[in-house]
């Protein structure tokens, strides 16, 4: 078993679900964990000592494997949150993402561009098992304060089907609405910077 799957194991049995883990060049090894989501229950944040709790049991267990970094962050998702598997995608249907796929679409015959590969849009569940669907319009939005015509033409919509396999990666949009509710800071632990390997 891989270091990483250790790390997922430990943070999993501690109650947490493992987001990402990101190790830069400089040593800094970043693990960004969350609350289980559970339907219809409302939903959780990670608090400072979630993360504290998980730096401890991390310290502890990246000396055994001999991980060499130095300093461990551990935090909870940013507004950028990361969507790994459909437990992520089933979770935040309805919310804005960005998807990047591995190859261009190739759509002929329509306003896409057949080289595009990023799309950013409204995540949307599919009748077929394992299908998504992200739903956007390429034309412009209303500037702030510009009044909108009720005759308007409805903005075109476009849409697009897609598998996990598909993408290349895909995150919850960062878009932050400052008139509407506050979005709470990512919580994070106090960074480590002893480096607790033997190698």
């Amino acid at each position: 078993m891989t270091w990483q799957a250790t790390v997922e194991q430990t943070v999993t049995g501690l109650g947490y679900d493992l987001v990402e883990i990101d190790r830069s060049a400089g040593g800094l090894l970043r693990i960004t964990i969350d609350m289980p989501y559970v339907a219809g229950a409302p939903e959780q944040s990670v608090t400072v000592e979630d993360c504290e709790t998980v730096t401890r049991q991390l310290q502890f267990l990246l000396e055994v494997e001999q991980v060499d970094y130095r300093r461990l962050e551990v935090g909870s998702p940013g507004i950028d949150r990361p969507l790994r598997n459909e437990a992520d995608f089933a979770r935040f249907v309805g919310s804005t993402i960005d998807v990047t796929l591995r190859q261009p679409i190739g759509a002929t015959g329509t306003e896409v561009a057949a080289n595009r590969k990023k799309f950013r849009g409204t995540l949307e569940a599919t009748a077929e098992a394992g299908q998504w669907q992200i739903v956007w319009s390429d034309a412009p939005a209303p500037k702030p304060g510009a009044r909108v015509s009720k005759k308007r033409a409805p903005v075109p919509m476009q849409a697009m089907q897609f598998t996990l396999d598909e993408i290349r990666e895909a995150r919850l949009a960062p878009i932050v609405d400052f008139k509407g509710r506050k979005l709470s800071a990512p919580a994070t632990a106090a960074p480590d910077d002893s480096n607790p390997s033997t190698t």
